[in-house]
C-alpha cells in the first residue's frame, strides 16, 4: 500500500514540475514575443492539442498495461479515410457525418482488438505487433486512396475541429471530455485496477484471477478508438483525408507519455501527468514556430529529449531495484 502511495505522490510531483515549466515558458515567451499569447496563436494551440493529445492517451493506456501502441497513427489515418469515404458516398449531409464518425470509431475498435488479440493470445511483443500494424493500416489507407488526398468533404464536418463555442475550439472541448472519461476508466473502474496490476506484474495479475487476454484486448480496443478520434479530428481540421497525416506523431506521443510519468515498463502513469506533458510540449512547439526554429532541429530536439528521459527512467528503475 505504501508503495502505491509513493507512486501516486511521485507522479503528482511530475505533473507539478511540468506545470511549473509550462508557466515559465508562457511567461518568458509572453514577455519577449507578445503574439505568443495572442488569440490566433492560442486558438491554434487548442486546435492542435486534441489531435496528438488523444493519440497520447492511447499510447498511455497501452504502456500502463505493459505494452506499447505504435500503430496509432496508422489507425488514425485509416479511420479518417473511412470516415471521408462514407461521408462522400452518403451525400455529405448530417446523417452521413454521424454515420462516418461511427464507422471510423468501429474501424479503430476492430484494429485495436486485432492488435490486442495477437499480443495477448499469441504472446508476441507489443512493439513488433503494433509496428507491423502501423504499416498494415497505412497500407490499407493507401489502397483506398491510391495516394492522393480525399477532398470535397462537407463544411459542417470541418466545424468539429475548427468551430468554436464561446471562443473555445470544439476539438479542445472534445479533448477535455475524453480526458474525464479516461480518468473515470483508470481511477474508478475495476478495469483500471486490472490494467495497473497487469502492467506491474502480468504473472501476479493472472494468479489474482484477472483475464489478461481480455484486459489486453480491451486496452488496445480503447487505444484504437482514441486513434480513430484523433483521425476524425485531423480530417476535420484539414477538411480532407490522407494516409500520411500526423506522420511525426508516433515519436511525439511516445515522448508525451514518458515525459508525463508513464513507466515504459508498465504499471505506472497518471492522466494529469500526461495532460501537463501535452500542454508543455505544445507550448515548446509553438515557441519553436515563433522563434522560427528549423523543422529538422525540432525533430532532433524531440528525439534527444525522449532519449534523455527514457535513459533517466531506466537508470532510476535500476537504482531502485538494487536498493
Amino acid at each position: 500500500m505504501q508503495k502505491i502511495t509513493n507512486i501516486i505522490k511521485k507522479t503528482d510531483r511530475i505533473a507539478l514540475a511540468l506545470l511549473v515549466c509550462s508557466v515559465i515558458i508562457t511567461v518568458l515567451m509572453g514577455v519577449t514575443h507578445p503574439k505568443f499569447l495572442g488569440k490566433s496563436n492560442l486558438q491554434g494551440m487548442l486546435i492542435q492539442i486534441p489531435e496528438y493529445g488523444i493519440l497520447a492517451f492511447g499510447m498511455m493506456i497501452a504502456m500502463i498495461a505493459g505494452g506499447i501502441d505504435l500503430s496509432l497513427v496508422g489507425i488514425a489515418n485509416l479511420s479518417g479515410i473511412v470516415a471521408a469515404v462514407v461521408m462522400l458516398n452518403l451525400g455529405g449531409n448530417d446523417f452521413s457525418i454521424v454515420t462516418a464518425i461511427l464507422a471510423a470509431l468501429s474501424v479503430g475498435c476492430v484494429c485495436g482488438l486485432f492488435n490486442g488479440w495477437i499480443i495477448g493470445y499469441l504472446e508476441i511483443p507489443a512493439m513488433l505487433v503494433t509496428l507491423c500494424g502501423l504499416q498494415l493500416y497505412t497500407g490499407i489507407a493507401l489502397i483506398i486512396t491510391k495516394g492522393p488526398a480525399i477532398t470535397g468533404l462537407p463544411e459542417s464536418f470541418s466545424n468539429i475541429a475548427n468551430g468554436t463555442i464561446a471562443g473555445i475550439p470544439i476539438g479542445a472541448l472534445v479533448f477535455v471530455f475524453i480526458t474525464l472519461i479516461l480518468c473515470y476508466l483508470l481511477y474508478s473502474t475495476v478495469y483500471g485496477k486490472c490494467v495497473y496490476l497487469m502492467g506491474t506484474n502480468m504473472v501476479a495479475s493472472r494468479f489474482s484471477g484477472i483475464n489478461n487476454l481480455k484486459i489486453t484486448m480491451l486496452t488496445y480496443a480503447i487505444s484504437g478508438v482514441f486513434g480513430s478520434l484523433a483521425g476524425i479530428l485531423m480530417v476535420s481540421h484539414y477538411n480532407s483525408a490522407k494516409s500520411d497525416y500526423g506522420s511525426s506523431y508516433t515519436l511525439l506521443t511516445l515522448l508525451i507519455a514518458v515525459l508525463g510519468g508513464v513507466n515504459p515498463n508498465g504499471g505506472r502513469g497518471k492522466v494529469q501527468g500526461v495532460v501537463m506533458s501535452i500542454i508543455l510540449l505544445q507550448l515548446v512547439s509553438s515557441s519553436f514556430n515563433i522563434l522560427r526554429v528549423n523543422a529538422f532541429v525540432k525533430t532532433f530536439a524531440w528525439g534527444l529529449i525522449l532519449l534523455l528521459i527514457m535513459t533517466a527512467t531506466y537508470l532510476i528503475e535500476r537504482r531502485q531495484s538494487r536498493d
